[in-house]
């Protein structure tokens, strides 16, 4: 099992990469709940999440379903235009600069992978259909005597989960994670509370790639000091568009491609 856990997060890493050929909308739902649970406000924020120059950025569409205001999306354009602009003229030192900090970024991904493997005992449930299509279900639970490695492992034994591998790819199709303990950052910056919860589906998009669908938080957390706060985020992820090899940016918002080459879609809503 943790050799299956191993190749599913190395996949991932690759999704990872994969992802920055796609365009995607993301469409985030947050919940302000009061001390009982009950929703006090709600904020929908609607994004179309672009890749400019190896970057990606995200531009707001969208509020509580609503489109802009015609001086709010000109915020945002003007905002997306200065990091064309900057990306435009970035220097060879600074464009070498940032992908030394992309790939270590990425190796730090591939240590972290690692420690997860090492940080739980895993115990195979069976098989379940996800999508049709049959996962392996694991469960992860903390391994006592775990010494983490890289500074932020030390959160893994305050989490369990549950883990769904779909068995032909080896890709993790759904991660369900329980937090069994405080988590604190900083010594008075931030803590979540145990009971917090994350669950995460992926999606397989033009036979090539496993990228995000839908994303649950239900966060349990206190803020410097502050009153705790409950939150519910609900995210979900649609109209993937894939880049050409031939594509680029002409201008804000805008996307060109060769004309025999039509973005595919997935069978997202």
């Amino acid at each position: 099992m943790r050799n299956i856990l191993r190749v599913s997060a190395d996949h991932d890493l690759e999704n990872d990469k994969r992802q920055r050929d796609y365009t995607y909308l993301e469409r985030e739902e947050q919940h302000k709940l009061d001390g009982k649970g009950r929703v006090k406000s709600t904020e929908v924020r609607t994004s179309e999440v672009l890749m400019i120059y190896g970057e990606q950025v995200e531009r707001l569409i969208a509020k509580d379903d609503k489109p802009l205001s015609a001086k709010d999306a000109g915020k945002e354009e003007g905002k997306i235009q200065k990091i064309i602009d900057k990306r435009e003229h970035e220097s060879e030192k600074d464009r070498q600069k940032r992908l030394a900090k992309e790939e270590k970024d990425r190796e730090d991904g591939r240590k972290f992978v690692m420690e997860v493997a090492d940080a739980y005992n895993f115990r195979f449930l069976g098989i379940e259909k996800i999508d049709g299509r049959d996962a392996y279900v694991i469960d992860a639970e903390p391994r006592p005597g775990f010494e983490p490695k890289m500074k932020y492992a030390n959160i893994l034994p305050k989490f369990r989960f549950r883990a769904w591998i779909d068995k032909q790819d080896l890709q993790w199709t759904k991660l369900d994670a329980f937090c069994i303990d405080t988590v604190s950052f900083g010594l008075f910056l931030a803590r979540i509370h145990k009971g917090t919860r994350i669950i995460v589906d992926q999606t397989r998009v033009n036979e090539e790639v496993w990228l995000p669908k839908h994303l649950d938080i239900k966060l349990n957390a206190r803020l410097a000091l502050l009153k705790n706060f409950n939150l519910d985020y609900d995210t979900t992820y649609s109209d993937y568009k894939k880049f050409r090899a031939g594509a680029k940016i002409v201008g804000v918002g805008e996307v060109q491609r060769q004309p025999a080459e039509s973005p595919k879609r997935s069978a997202n809503p």
